[in-house]
């Protein structure tokens, strides 16, 4: 931190980035020339075949220039691991380290070379362990110099070679520009990571339709993204180093928590009894949540049985009724629902697989059981899926008779929209209700689906006054505070755990951008000792690091500019710098804030954080406000408890099994869990 820049350029690896790959290189150089220096001895004197002459002078060239070699190495790793993220002073010289370790390649190109020649050609007559010997080297030479090109290619900045101009550097230097030069360039730098990233989507996606409507998410995309760490210096090792960082910081202030200081209820909370009861709803929803996922869920929850039961279904000739599902040939997926639910053929009204952008998979079906028309929304399964996920500026969501701003996430909104028309204006809902019209409308999914649901269920609640939602895993930024009010009677959210998508929002991301910028800066340690002691914590548990939590006030004015020892582009009006000044500094975001939908049940893991695999998991449910999830919670089970077969064991644990306390209260203070 910054970027190093080297050949002209800023690259996507810092000085002290060096340490890993330097010590895993240093290694095998030292082994291979210690084999090659084996071999010289054991064949010395012997070198009498027709090209023994040359075999004998590629031995020795060949352990020069790996002692070489080995020596810059070393130096390289030595250097690297000196001074901080912030203070890159020590490593100064590691620019020249580079030049000089990149000239040796030149060399060991052309000896590489040589080498296959000299196999090729003169190796007739030559001892076989020799010609061997050789060969392994030339074919180490050759991997080695493959791997560097694809290392340089992995830490390539496409940005790093726009740079501000000669000339306003050589009058004022970086550190001098004044706030509206500072801000062209700024402006300049953005402008042209769009590009980029635009570039890199429509790469990634060159499968997609290119037309208009994915366009425009690309645009908002590319914004969305390369406007988040815009205006710091961070490389990817110092974002990993300060999660590290965060994750045993936020451990230690979880142990510090007095677990009775309890809020005694919660104004929005039911009593317990209701709780048990609307457990009883979720764990029943979550089975049609899930089976929304089609065979790949299936197969994943049931690894042993799964495929088996599976294989004679799909294989069968299907009826000529079986055309109500769209977009699934084998009927795999049809299949696994009727395996995952439990109802017959005839109780689906509507299956749909279609899935395009903002056009997501739902099914309709009756639930005898529970005497509702259920509509289940299929969660993130597909790259259109991730780019109707991404789509994440605002849209206006108009609610009739609700005051206030009423808006949301814009890819979800359009989902929903899109399976409302589908509802109503195909007549599917009045189907359903005529077949059933005592039966409820009941609505439900899982992550992207659990968000399109909720919408869904607000479009729907003036024609439908007593539907319910039971949203699983919905993501954090999706709609406005007024939408979240309003949708508390008749929407429950259910988060498992340190779940990460209930807690994603952009101003949770700036505000986990400063976080992690105040852990990195405070930290006076190398960032090889933060990568392998927080390594060691996520793997096998332990004390969380005493690091330092204070900034004196040098630091400060130090990181309200640009750092120093290597060129930034971080400029004085950079607003995550200037907010490390205080933990009560407002964060700059030009993006609307966004809630979760309706009332929070938040289950989580009763006992320690950390057990063995044979250890029964004992789960407890508990209402939550809004608050707790204002922060990212950095777990290793942060994306392992978003996972539908996780929430959907825990339900079952709560309501099957019983080992669970019922606490109606706001929440532990869990959103307390943060530094």
């Amino acid at each position: 931190m910054p970027g190093m820049v080297v050949f002209g350029r800023r690259w996507a690896i810092a000085s002290d980035d060096l340490v890993f790959p330097g010590s895993f290189e240093l290694v095998l150089r030292v082994l291979w020339w210690i084999g090659t220096l084996s071999l010289y001895i054991l064949h010395k004197g012997k070198f009498d075949c027709s090209g023994g002459r040359v075999l004998h002078s590629y031995l020795v060239v060949l352990l020069v220039l790996l002692a070489l070699i080995i020596l810059c190495l070393c130096a390289i790793v030595f250097v690297s691991a000196q001074g901080t993220i912030t203070n890159p002073g020590p490593r100064r010289s590691m620019p020249l380290l580079v030049y000089v370790r990149a000239m040796l390649y030149f060399p060991e190109l052309t000896w590489a070379i040589l080498g296959a020649i000299w196999v090729s050609d003169d190796s007739t007559g030559c001892e076989p362990v020799g010609v061997g010997a050789v060969i392994a080297a030339v074919v180490a030479s050759w991997i080695l110099l493959l791997a560097t090109g694809v290392g340089v290619l992995f830490v390539f900045d496409p940005l790093g070679s726009h740079q501000p101009g000669p000339t306003s550097q050589e009058q004022l230097g970086v550190r001098d520009l004044e706030s509206s030069e500072g801000s062209q360039l700024l402006s300049t730098a953005r402008s042209v990571a769009v590009r980029v990233w635009e570039s890199r989507l429509k790469i990634l996606c060159c499968c997609l339709p290119q037309d208009e409507s994915y366009r425009a998410a690309f645009s908002s995309i590319a914004q969305l993204v390369s406007g988040f760490f815009s205006d710091t210096d961070l490389v990817p090792s110092d974002i990993a180093a300060g999660l590290a960082l965060l994750h045993q910081e936020q451990d230690k202030m979880e142990q510090c928590r007095d677990p009775n200081d309890i809020l005694t209820h919660s104004p929005s909370s039911p009593i317990a009894e209701d709780l048990e009861a609307e457990l009883e709803k979720a764990a029943h929803c979550m089975q049609f949540a899930a089976a929304a996922y089609g065979w790949p869920l299936y197969v994943y929850s049931n690894p042993l049985t799964g495929a088996c039961k599976l294989s004679g279904d799909c294989c069968k000739t299907q009826s000529a009724d079986y055309d109500i599902v769209g977009g699934d040939s084998m009927g795999c997926h049809f299949s696994s629902m009727l395996h995952s639910t439990g109802l017959q053929y005839r109780d689906f009204i509507y299956v749909s697989f279609h899935n395009q952008i903002y056009e997501i998979p739902f099914f309709v079906a009756l639930d005898h059981k529970r005497e509702a028309v259920l509509v289940a929304v299929r969660g993130t399964l597909s790259l259109r899926d991730l780019l109707t996920d991404l789509s994440a500026n605002c849209e206006n969501l108009p609610v009739e008779g609700l005051s206030g701003t009423c808006y949301a996430h814009k890819g979800i909104c359009q989902a929903a929209n899109y399976i409302y028309k589908k509802l109503v204006n195909d007549g599917i809902l009045n189907q359903a209700f005529s077949i059933a019209p005592e039966y409820k409308l009941v609505i439900t999914g899982h992550s992207l689906g659990a968000g399109t649901a909720s919408l869904l269920a607000i479009l729907l609640r003036n024609s439908y006054p007593t539907l319910q939602c039971y949203a699983f895993s919905p993501p954090g930024g999706l709609m406005s505070k007024a939408l979240a009010d309003y949708s508390k009677d008749f929407v429950v959210s259910v988060v498992l755990g340190k779940d990460l998508i209930p807690r994603l929002s952009y101003p949770n991301m700036e505000d986990l951008k400063r976080r992690i910028l105040k852990m990195v800066s405070n930290c006076n340690k190398p960032k090889y000792r933060i990568l392998l002691q927080g390594c060691w914590y996520e793997m096998f548990g332990g004390e969380p690091d005493d690091f330092p939590t204070e900034m004196d006030n040098r630091r400060e004015e130090e990181l309200s500019q640009p750092l120093l020892g290597e060129e930034s582009l971080l400029l004085r009006g950079s607003s995550s710098y200037h907010s490390l000044a205080s933990e009560d500094s407002p964060v700059h975001c030009a993006n609307l804030p966004l809630y979760l939908p309706g009332r929070i049940l938040l289950i989580t893991e009763d006992g320690p954080s950390r057990r063995s695999c044979f250890t029964q998991v004992r789960y407890r449910a508990e209402w939550c406000s809004e608050t707790a999830f204002r922060s990212i919670l950095i777990s290793p089970r942060m994306m392992a408890d978003h996972m539908p077969d996780a929430v959907l064991r825990s339900l079952r644990s709560l309501t099957q099994d019983r080992p669970f306390n019922l606490c109606p209260s706001s929440l532990s203070n869990s959103h307390l869990n943060v530094i």
